[in-house]
């Protein structure tokens, strides 16, 4: 018979997933334009590409979702996680710091490829800010202000996303959370950056040939 415990763990990471999979670029776009967002612009189901087609309302809309629905996920994660630590204190496998990371994993892959919508989903940035705000508040908040300057003064977000992806996981490998052990933590952090990277193969092939477009977003 399954224990029942990671029975419920599955079903955590589970739901972390389908709560991914919920893309906000794809209905607020649907909502404000009255278009898929995956069909204009530049195709990507985020923020970025919201902002330049839909405008700012819609786009800062679907960053505070994306980012909100990381959040749940992960705090979910890491509280169902927790009530099975604490059912069974001397087994290490539940704690929530690990709920919350392995939720955050499978968030950001409902995310990029949602099973809503064809799984044809963002990029994983703005989801990146609710998931680390539970697995590690301090990266996060280091990646947002280095993400915030570089878009400020180089204006391009492909740059401003991957600067402060790499500033998140490295601060995530060094502020990890020291009562558990530290290569779960780093596994699932590496694991996430490397998701942004690869989303973003294209706009690294723009900035290699000095082709990538500055940020805009759409006036009216």
């Amino acid at each position: 018979m399954i224990n029942t415990k990671i029975l419920l763990a599955f079903a955590a990471v589970i739901l972390a997933y389908l709560i991914g999979s919920i893309n906000f670029a794809v209905i607020f776009s649907k909502i404000f334009i009255k278009k898929d967002i995956r069909e204009v612009g530049s195709g990507n189901a985020g923020m970025t590409n919201v902002m330049r087609v839909a405008g700012a309302l819609p786009g800062l809309l679907t960053f505070v979702f994306d980012a909100l629905k990381g959040f749940v996920a992960c705090f979910i994660g890491k509280q169902i996680f927790n009530y099975l630590h604490a059912a069974e204190p001397e087994s290490l496998l539940f704690l929530g710091t690990y709920g919350a990371f392995v939720c955050g994993v499978a968030c950001m892959l409902g995310h990029v490829f949602p099973i809503f919508f064809g799984f044809k989903g963002g990029k994983g940035v703005a989801i990146s800010v609710g998931i680390f705000a539970v697995c590690c508040p301090i990266a996060i908040i280091s990646g947002l202000v280095i993400f915030g300057i570089l878009l400020a003064t180089v204006k391009v977000m492909s740059i401003s996303s991957l600067s402060a992806t790499v500033v998140v996981v490295g601060a995530s490998l060094i502020f990890y959370d020291k009562s558990a052990l530290f290569w779960p933590q780093a596994v699932c952090t590496i694991i996430m950056g490397v998701i942004v990277f690869l989303k973003h193969k294209d706009n690294i092939v723009r900035l290699v040939h000095g082709e990538e477009n500055k940020f805009t977003i759409k006036k009216g």
